[in-house]
């Protein structure tokens, strides 16, 4: 049996899937369309369907390209109308705050610091692909926040009325949502955004990741997360919106949804009731040994088989969260040991979920191997709290939310009203 095959293989990247190079026809440059002066060639558009496939864990195929390119080229004319606003009012979005997105999105997907540009340009897409639509949700979210001016900072007595309203709905329904929202500026395109979306919900329905859809195609302010509402009452969704999420089951995605100002998909993670909803929050240690070049299963290297080697054998002596620690210092990775305070229902992907479910604490896990190397987790307890109790830091955030997507969505209206967009065939 070959080394690996007894091992967990779960592999929880976010660029992961197979991998294909530009071929000669795909890289041949051409102005595709051009909105206030500013060009989109389809180098712009090869770059980011081909970001969109990665990351979604499709093949690169040139059909399922052909089919993303009406869908980025959309998307492409409203991330120039946004730049083009975000540079008129002086926003600065530095290169700092670039490589800080990137480490954020390395976390939030356990990859080795750099995993994520060395992925991409193994695929064929230049960094400045992920780089430029970065840049974008920063500029935006940034000028967003400053339109609102002092309505972005709501008043003790506004956080207070709030948190009572929220109370005062005690026992009924919550509902844990993400959305998609796509526009409709001109009445004349409806039909056209609507298939779009109904393209969306067909990638979504195949299996394409919920989270990496909203960012790469949702208009909302809520994209830069991935789509996530959190947990939200009737009263905050449109009617049409909150009366379909009542009769969804957790785990579904919506039809195309009209909804003033375009067109809305949602997906319901959970269901709960007001002040009723306890969850299962953990502090966890791993230890992650690195490979230095990808895995490949089938063929593993040397230096591969050490390092699960050193995996099998911590998982087999390690009885103590204090003894995972000193363990992770020496394996050379820089993924912290501890990734702070974890709910249980929340982790992804399922297999995840389901390992560190089955976990005793103090006990570790076994190997799970992902292709840039391998983890060992233990938990070092696990307590039942209950999470629908609203914070005034919650209730300041649900506030500004919903005030930036409504300014939002009336600033893109406006530009895409006052723009000026030519397309070439």
């Amino acid at each position: 049996m070959r080394p690996f095959a007894r091992a967990l293989l779960l592999s929880t990247v976010l660029l992961a899937g197979p991998l294909a190079a530009p071929s000669q026809a795909q890289t041949t440059n051409r102005i595709v369309v051009v909105v206030n002066g500013d060009i989109v060639t389809s180098a712009d558009v090869d770059g980011r369907r081909r970001l969109f496939a990665i990351s979604a864990g499709l093949q690169p195929s040139q059909q399922v390209l052909d089919r993303l390119a009406p869908q980025v080229t959309r998307l492409l004319i409203d991330e120039r109308l946004r730049m083009q606003e975000v540079q008129r009012r002086r926003i600065a979005v530095t290169d700092e705050d670039i490589a800080g997105a990137i480490a954020d999105i390395e976390r939030r997907n356990n990859m080795a610091a750099g995993g994520l540009l060395a992925q991409l340009r193994r695929a064929g897409v230049e960094p400045r692909v992920l780089f430029d639509q970065i840049r974008v949700q920063i500029g935006w979210l940034r000028l967003v926040r400053g339109q609102l001016g002092p309505q972005a900072n709501p008043s003790d007595a506004e956080v207070a009325d709030y948190i009572a309203a929220q109370r005062a709905r005690a026992g009924q329904p919550e509902f844990l949502v993400s959305e998609i929202f796509i526009p409709v500026d001109d009445p004349g395109e409806e039909p056209e955004v609507r298939r779009f979306v109904e393209d969306v919900v067909g990638q979504l329905r195949a299996g394409v990741p919920f989270p990496i859809a909203a960012t790469q195609f949702s208009q909302a302010q809520s994209a830069l997360q991935g789509g996530d509402l959190g947990w939200v009452g009737p009263e905050a969704l449109d009617t049409e919106v909150a009366r379909i999420a009542t009769q969804m089951p957790p785990g579904a995605i919506s039809n195309a949804i009209r909804v003033p100002g375009g067109f809305q998909i949602i997906a319901l993670r959970g269901r709960r009731e007001v002040g009723r909803d306890e969850a299962t929050m953990l502090s966890i240690r791993q230890v992650f040994f690195p490979f230095s070049t990808p895995l490949n299963p089938d063929a593993p290297t040397p230096q591969q088989v050490q390092q699960l080697e050193r995996a099998r054998a911590l998982a087999g002596s390690a009885r103590s969260c204090e003894a995972m620690e000193a363990a992770a210092r020496t394996t050379g990775s820089d993924r912290p040991p501890d990734p702070g305070p974890l709910r249980q229902e929340a982790l992804n992907p399922p297999q995840l979920r389901q390992l560190v479910a089955g976990l005793q604490p103090g006990r570790a896990s076994q190997p799970i191997i992902a292709p840039d190397g391998i983890a060992v987790m233990m938990v070092c307890s696990r307590e039942r709290r209950n999470e629908a109790e609203i914070t005034p830091e919650i209730a300041r955030s649900m506030i500004l939310r919903d005030r930036a997507e409504l300014l939002a969505r009336q600033i893109q209206r406006d530009l895409r009203r006052r723009a000026q967009v030519e397309t070439r065939s």
